[in-house]
């Protein structure tokens, strides 16, 4: 039998890119302590230098477990008002998570930005728990609507 997944093409680049510009997704990752799956909502942004980006609190169970292991998958997607929802698009991608280091030269620029997207975040940015993580895409898989499914490389997002 054929692989129904096929190879990412031009509208599956573009309909990723607007799932890419929601502001919020999902995140699988993996608990330190029990080695089970938890899952998180994220605020998160696609920055123009500093790629793909979330704003974590100390407080979150998911900050521990993406400094102990890095490896994690985001969610995005939006279901409709009508319909199935599994014919709506969703992207998820696998990816690599690293914190960005309150003294990084890029910090203040990646702030500046993160508080374009999301102004009310004001107020807890600079709290001392919180800390930017970058998520470094290492594959992607977008399910577009029924049988539109495509495989995306890190390249294509």
């Amino acid at each position: 039998m054929p692989d129904p997944v096929r190879p990412a093409d031009a509208e599956a680049r573009t309909l990723a890119q607007g799932l890419l510009a929601l502001g919020h997704a999902a995140l699988a990752w993996t608990d330190p302590d029990t080695g089970t799956p938890g899952i998180s909502r994220i605020a998160f942004a696609r920055d123009p230098q500093a790629g793909l980006l979330t704003l974590v609190s100390g407080l979150a169970p998911h900050f521990r477990a993406l400094q102990d292991r890095p490896d994690c998958a985001l969610m995005l997607g939006e279901v409709g008002e009508k319909g199935d929802p599994l014919t709506h698009p969703r992207l998820m991608i696998r990816a690599r998570a690293a914190f960005i280091a309150p003294d990084d030269p890029d910090r203040p620029a990646i702030r500046a930005r993160w508080l374009e997207r999301n102004p009310k975040a004001q107020v807890y940015i600079d709290l001392p728990d919180f800390a930017f993580v970058r998520l470094t895409p290492v594959s992607a898989l977008l399910n577009g609507g029924f049988a539109r499914a495509f495989q995306l490389s890190p390249q294509d997002l």
